[in-house]
């Protein structure tokens, strides 16, 4: 054997391997593709992940992917406190500020939670105490939520220095709050500016920019209170929910599922959907913005809305099935036990969600009214 290699030609030799390599690249995606016919894009893929939120204004918070596994306990503990959901991606872009989710205090909670740096220790913990925390500040706040994040940063007391000017934030008084502080601890020599263009103001207690910098990692509207938005009259389980639902059946027998497909305008002409693109585009037919084309997965499709008791489903509702990971799949409630989806083997179809069937065994109890 070894004198018959040495009589084929080297470049043979390297060209053979490759096409054998090739080959086997494409026999071993086709069986991951086939397995995971029902996959939905895992939103950890990128460098930077984009989370869609609706309380405040639809809007996007581009985060690593060391915040972006935070999700779903900033969920847990803002249900625990009792903090709209869709406050969740403003928190993932305060977590992004104060350490882009790495170490065992990712939200920076120690401060507020016993006084002191470094007494937090477990990042649940830290979760836990900081959702807390964020909740009372942008209550005394009274849902300004720029003021919010800054006293985030600054402390209770900008809150009443606020509330004594005028009662409402800006960035000059966060930059003479800074000023004010710092004169009275500057002698301890702990502080020092944290942005050299603070310096000619001797604003160097906390961070005068903090909002900015906060809100750079989101990208969106904020309501003119702060507060999360109504639902719109009806919402999606409402006569908009019938619409929606028309709209996506008229891509029934006129799309096939790939993984990661319809998050370009090429794609959709085409009829390359996955579940969560497909929700999207069907909302978008009804006027309903659920999040950019690019960046729309299950994961960002159920940060939004209203939730809704499974006993109150209505048509036009989206539900959620633990598939390859919780929430893997999503779809559209059309009635009676069935849902409108993007399927591994069908494309675009209604699918059954009763119980014994393969959806109904998956459903988790998870709808959201848009």
């Amino acid at each position: 054997m070894h004198i018959v290699l040495q009589l084929i030609p080297k470049k043979y030799l390297i060209g053979g391997t490759l096409i054998l390599l090739g080959l086997s690249g494409l026999l071993i995606m086709s069986t991951i593709v086939a397995i995971t016919g029902e996959f939905e894009k895992d939103s950890q893929q990128s460098e930077v992940t984009e989370i869609e939120g609706g309380g405040i204004g639809v809007g996007t918070a581009n985060v690593s992917p060391e915040v972006m596994k935070y999700q779903p306990l900033l969920e847990k503990y803002a249900q625990k406190h009792g903090l709209d959901a869709s406050y969740v991606p403003i928190m993932m872009a305060l977590m992004m500020q104060e350490s882009g989710g790495r170490g065992n205090d990712p939200m920076q909670s120690s401060e507020s939670f016993c006084g002191s740096v470094g007494c937090i220790s477990s990042p649940e913990l830290s979760v836990d105490k900081g959702v807390l925390h964020f909740k009372s500040v942008l209550e005394k706040a009274h849902y300004d939520l720029k003021l919010c994040l800054q006293s985030y940063n600054f402390g209770g007391g900008f809150i009443n220095y606020v509330m004594k000017n005028g009662g409402k934030y800006t960035p000059e008084l966060a930059i003479s709050f800074s000023q004010l502080q710092y004169q009275k601890v500057k002698h301890t020599g702990d502080y020092h500016c944290v942005r050299p263009e603070m310096v000619p103001y001797s604003a160097c207690y906390g961070d005068a920019l903090y909002v900015n910098a906060v809100l750079k990692y989101y990208t969106g509207t904020i309501t003119a209170d702060g507060k999360p938005a109504a639902t719109a009259s009806g919402g999606s389980g409402g006569k908009s929910g019938v619409k929606v639902i028309d709209a996506g059946k008229t891509l029934i027998g006129k799309t096939r599922y790939v993984f990661g497909g319809g998050r370009s305008q090429s794609d959709i002409n085409a009829g390359r959907f996955d579940c969560s693109s497909f929700v999207r585009w069907a909302f978008e037919q009804v006027g309903m913005n659920v999040g950019p084309m690019s960046g729309v997965t299950t994961d960002t499709l159920k940060t939004q809305g209203q939730a809704i008791n499974p006993k109150d489903m209505k048509p036009g509702d989206v539900v959620f099935f633990d598939t390859y990971k919780i929430d893997g799949h999503v779809g559209i409630y059309v009635g009676d036990n069935q849902f409108l989806g993007c399927q591994g083997k069908t494309g675009v179809a209604i699918a059954s969600m009763a119980k014994g069937t393969y959806f109904g065994e998956r459903f988790n109890g998870r709808v959201k009214r848009f």
